[in-house]
């Protein structure tokens, strides 16, 4: 990149663009960034960028940005298909992406982890396990990092810091993985949850989202004298189905795993609620034994992890009721994982930004597991619906107009013994930046409640 004009398209609020373009700058790029958002709904971005020589047009693209740049670094959240990107291919420019990037220059051996469901919470539990392996004898690996779209420090960011006698664990999404399939290239350890609908609304369809998520087996190569490993799920359908494929190809060390089959041993230190996060589990560990860490370790080590914030979160409890914040849980998937993990009476607030899902399942879910719905977001009258449809007659339907008021509801509702559930089922697009956003102030409201 050094002299070269740079375009990071995508400036975006989970700090991807950010990262490309401090790494760009860093390069010794002359650097332009492009973003469709305006200076104030960027705000937190550009203070990340202030000190660096940054040219700026926000508020929309221009088409000439992308004829006379040399690279064009797109965010994730960018469809491949955009007609600005066209124009960049049609004058031959080359484009690439963070995560492209990333496995481009990284010298380390790449644990990727991906899934419609749970794929953070075993991210994060698959480093927590390999980093309490790094002590044990004859571990051949030193450090172990985490990264990816789970938010903590940026790819990029880390690169410098990474050598080959490191692991680096990376949560991929659908979007990274189209990306990667540009170069053919994929994770040396890849681990996929489950699959089911999600991201209709820029995938189209379930077929082509799946597709997406196949990427992370199909590009995978190995290193010498090791085998590319792939561990699947043989509890979910698909994943089951993409084992038996893959399992032929003698390059690759091809695994199942199933939560059904977690030690006794395991589940007891394990404080994670839920049969979704004994799949979760049941992942992690088949992936740290790859790496030859012992059982020993990995029950010392459970007893010491904890929920990811936003991941069935422990708020509060209130008047005997306990409160979780749950709003990593953008699919109805996930929010049914939430509703099967407590025996209790349940509240759950649910809705929001709507990806093109079909809320069928959730609705007879909710029917037969809450006591109350209380409906937030361009969703609401979605999921009353499929509340309805699921012979949901005796579940008491609130719809609230904010997070405040869905709060204040359950406030009402609750009573000693019951779990209250922000569990949307739904992007958060249409009432926040993000999951994290509407996490942060659920979280803020329940605290104020329990004060009064």
């Amino acid at each position: 990149m050094q002299g070269k004009n740079v375009l990071v398209m995508g400036l975006g609020r989970f700090g991807g663009g950010v990262d490309s373009a401090i790494f760009a700058c860093k390069s010794g790029a002359k650097v332009t960034v492009t973003d469709l958002a305006d200076e104030s709904a960027l705000e937190e971005s550009l203070a990340e960028l202030a000190g660096f020589d940054i040219e700026y047009h926000l508020g929309g693209h221009r088409r000439e940005d992308f004829k006379n740049t040399d690279l064009v670094i797109v965010n994730p959240a960018v469809p491949p298909d955009n007609r600005f990107l066209q124009t960049a291919d049609k004058a031959k420019r080359l484009i690439t992406s963070q995560v492209e990037i990333f496995f481009q220059l990284c010298r380390c051996r790449i644990v990727g982890i991906t899934g419609a469901n749970g794929k953070s919470t075993t991210a994060a539990l698959t480093a927590h396990l390999l980093r309490k392996g790094s002590g044990q004898k004859g571990i051949g690996y030193r450090r172990v990092r985490l990264s990816g779209n789970i938010g903590n420090r940026p790819l990029l960011e880390i690169l410098d810091e990474l050598d080959c006698r490191d692991v680096v664990v990376l949560e991929l999404s659908s979007f990274q993985l189209e990306q990667l399939s540009r170069i053919q290239t994929a994770p040396d350890v890849s681990v996929i949850t489950n699959l089911t609908p999600n991201h209709l609304d820029r995938h189209g369809t379930f077929e082509a989202y799946c597709a997406a998520k196949e990427n992370i087996f199909k590009f995978q190569k190995g290193r010498k004298n090791e085998p590319a490993v792939s561990i699947f799920n043989a509890e979910d359908l698909i994943t089951a189905g993409w084992f038996e494929l893959y399992n032929k190809d003698p390059q690759r060390c091809s695994l199942t795993f199933k939560g059904a089959d977690v030690p006794d041993k395991f589940q007891k230190v394990f404080n994670l609620p839920g049969r979704a996060n004994l799949s979760n589990l049941a992942a992690a560990v088949v992936a740290a034994r790859q790496f030859k860490v012992n059982d020993d370790t990995i029950l010392q080590a459970l007893a010491t992890f904890q929920a990811l914030p936003h991941r069935l979160e422990l708020v509060a409890q209130i008047k005997g009721a306990r409160w979780y914040n749950d709003s990593i849980a953008t699919t109805p998937v996930s929010a049914i994982a939430a509703l099967e993990a407590f025996e209790e009476p349940k509240i759950i607030i649910a809705g929001g930004y709507d990806k093109g899902l079909v809320f069928d399942e959730l609705g007879k879910e909710i029917a037969q597991r809450a006591k109350a719905a209380i409906l937030i977001g361009d969703t609401a009258t979605k999921i009353a619906g499929a509340i309805r449809m699921g012979g949901g007659t005796g579940v008491q339907v609130e719809f609230a107009g904010s997070m405040g008021q869905a709060v204040n509801c359950a406030g009402r509702l609750a009573q000693d013994g019951d779990v209250v559930l922000l569990s949307p089922a739904c992007a958060s697009y249409d009432m926040f930046t993000n999951f994290r956003q509407r996490g942060e102030v659920f979280k803020k409201l329940v605290t104020k409640l329990a004060e009064i």
